[in-house]
């Protein structure tokens, strides 16, 4: 990863209650590996847990980020870190709320790329425990 760029800030625009992740563990051009941990203002939380609905928004996340590594490592620092259009191609769930300050780690790999369409695998852990799977398909509008 490149050294100068290293917090989800610098690879997603998402900013206050909806930037999600707080750690980079691992990213390359295939996957991305971050960790978040349930906060109380995070979107669906409801006085003790957050919904598992909030998976979607982690994976969808994790893969900005695996993408916009290579859209930099390709274009340098030119390329501009928009967001992507996210459809929903499959997810299941196998927790149904996820309580306060527990620690995720999310797992992205991208699965199919044909210019500005990806199809991604996403697996969500808490712990050692899968808790979901997700297949989402993303398409940025523009080219950098």
């Amino acid at each position: 990863m490149n050294q100068t760029r290293n917090r989800a800030e610098d690879f997603l625009p998402h900013r206050g209650r909806m930037r999600l992740i707080d750690e980079i563990v691992e990213v390359n051009e295939k996957i991305a590996v971050t960790q978040a941990t349930v906060t109380d203002q995070w979107p669906f939380f409801s006085g003790d847990s957050v919904n598992a609905l909030v998976f979607i928004e982690l994976v969808a996340q994790t893969a900005g980020i695996s993408n916009c590594w290579e859209g930099i490592r390709k274009h340098g620092e030119r390329f501009v870190t928009k967001g992507w259009l996210v459809g929903i191609k499959q997810s299941h769930f196998y927790v149904n709320a996820i309580p306060l300050n527990t620690l995720i780690t999310t797992r992205t790999e991208n699965q199919f790329i044909f210019e500005n369409f990806i199809e991604i695998l996403g697996t969500v852990e808490i712990g050692s425990k899968i808790v979901a799977e997700i297949g989402l398909q993303l398409v940025q509008s523009e080219t950098p």
